[in-house]
């Protein structure tokens, strides 16, 4: 495990998980969200996020978190393991909702609200996003390792017992 990437829907818990990864593995670790956004809220231009991304992807040693669907096949063909959080609706809008007004290392900025937008991207993630990530994983299966976990509690697990 050297070239990992993590995804999910907003609020699964994708950068809480990159992090204990990271603490464990001693993998360098990069959010998508951090190079897409700007502290102004704005945001980079796709050229600009496709070359920063192909750059951190040529690496020997990463953890990519974020999802950013446009990309991931790049990443896909880049990495060696895949963890999907595919965690309960409820629970991804508690998580977002969870991180409001919270200084986080993946984001530029403190969110003050939960955005409506935002909001119903996290209500049509499991149909608009979450049939082509599983499309795109078993295109992929191939030479990857490809974890799936259905609850935080799954991930937490795996987080305990892998690296003993």
């Amino acid at each position: 495990m050297q070239k990992v990437i993590v995804i999910g829907c907003p609020g699964a818990g994708k950068s809480t998980f990159a992090r204990r990864l990271r603490d464990t593995t001693a993998l360098p670790l990069h959010y998508l969200d951090m190079l897409w956004h700007r502290p102004d809220r704005t945001t980079v231009s796709a050229d600009e996020f496709d070359r920063q991304l192909a750059g951190i992807v040529r690496g020997d040693r990463w953890i990519v978190d974020g999802n950013y669907l446009r990309t991931l096949e790049m990443r896909l063909r880049a990495c060696d393991t895949v963890f999907l959080l595919d965690i309960p609706l409820e629970d991804c809008l508690l998580g977002a909702a969870s991180r409001i007004g919270k200084k986080r290392e993946d984001m530029p900025w403190v969110e003050t609200a939960f955005d409506g937008e935002f909001r119903q991207w996290i209500l049509d993630f499991c149909e608009d996003q979450l049939p082509r990530i599983y499309e795109l994983l078993e295109e992929y299966r191939k030479g990857r390792e490809i974890i799936v976990f259905k609850s935080r509690e799954q991930a937490d697990a795996y987080l305990a017992t892998a690296f003993l």
